[in-house]
Order: structure tokens, then sequence, then C-alpha cells
């Protein structure tokens, strides 16, 4: 279970920012921070803060995925040819988790981590348990038989709170969803701006 699951809201509210575009968000009803100082002024950000925080944004979407993993994300894209920061976003919408979510198998990428590491996943028939799982193009993930009829999967599928990209090709009917491409930035339905390329800037400083 990820480490975040009870405070995931906390990032929401340090950020100022709905970063899932929960309704359920405290941020929709208190702006604060989190915290006894939460209501003083907010200073301007440096270069520096407005880099960390545009890293912080983008791990917290994905789960709060931990520093390491992150830091090697950026460093594999860094490696590819094109441009880092749109690199960047395709890895890690290529992780197994984001694609779970991005199906609509489950409400949230937290839950999506979970139900991965629970092994209610298969990749072309092989159960996978590892949410940064690397999904290939036109892999076939499939929920399995004896989770297809979870709650948690029955309410998230018929939930119309956000939709499925273009870039996942989904069967609900058969609970089996497909990569068709690596995804840019501009496809990735973000309930927020995301800046990965400050991401970029802070860690080649």
């Amino acid at each position: 279970m990820t480490k975040r699951i009870r405070a995931k809201h906390k990032i929401d509210r340090r950020l100022s920012e709905n970063v899932w575009g929960r309704p359920k968000s405290p941020l929709n009803k208190r702006q604060s921070r989190p915290g006894q100082h939460g209501e003083r002024r907010v200073s301007k950000l440096s270069d520096f803060g407005q880099q960390l925080r545009a890293k912080q944004k983008l791990k917290g979407y994905y789960g709060n995925i931990s520093e390491r993993q992150f830091f090697r994300l950026y460093d594999e894209a860094t490696r590819l040819k094109g441009s880092t920061s749109e690199h960047l976003i395709g890895l890690l919408e290529r992780r197994l988790d984001a694609i779970v979510y991005r199906a609509k198998f489950v409400p949230t990428v937290f839950a999506a981590r979970q139900f991965v590491s629970h092994g209610h996943v298969t990749v072309n028939g092989r159960r996978v348990t590892i949410p940064s799982y690397r999904v290939r193009i036109n892999d076939v993930i499939e929920v399995t038989e004896k989770a297809r009829q979870l709650p948690l999967v029955l309410e998230a599928l018929k939930s119309a709170e956000r939709d499925t990209p273009d870039y996942v090709d989904v069967d609900q009917n058969k609970f089996i969803a497909k990569l068709t491409r690596v995804p840019a930035l501009s496809d990735v339905p973000y309930p927020v701006t995301m800046e990965p390329n400050l991401v970029v800037e802070f860690y080649s400083r």
C-alpha cells in the first residue's frame, strides 16, 4: 500500500491546487495550506521554488512516487532523442498503474497502485504486481476474473467524473485496455497545468 494513501489530500493543500480534480478535495472548501500556519500569506516563489513545486506536483499526481524512481525516469528521458519533458510525460504515462487509472478500472491513482500490487491485473496474460511496470504499445492489460466484481471497479467504470483518453483503448465489457500510442503532454488529461519543462530545469541545475 502506498505510504500516501491517508495523507494524499495534504498534497492538494500544500500545492494549493486540486491536483487530481477530485470533488472531495478539501481545497474545494478551504484554500489554506495544511498546518497551524497555513493561513499565512504565501510569498512569491523564486525560480528554484517554482521548479521544485512543478516536480512535487508531477510526482504527487502519479501517486507520489519515490524520488529515486522519479529521477530514474528523468535520467532515462534525457537519454532519448527529442524533448526531455515530453519523454518524461510519456514514460510516466506508460506505468502500469497509470494505464489502469486511465482505463477507469479504479477511481484514483493511489487505488491503481494498490490494485496492481494486490495482483488484480495481468499484462499479456501474465499477472504483474509491479505498479511501475513499463507498458508497451498494444500490450493487453486485463482485470482478473475475481476482481471484476469488486465494487471499486464497478463504481469507477460507471463514474462520469473523468473520461478515458484517446491513447488508451478500453473494452469495458471485457475489462481490457491497450496503450495505442505514447502520449504527448497535450494529450494527457491533467486537471491542473503540469510543467515538466520546469522539472527538467530543476534536475539540470
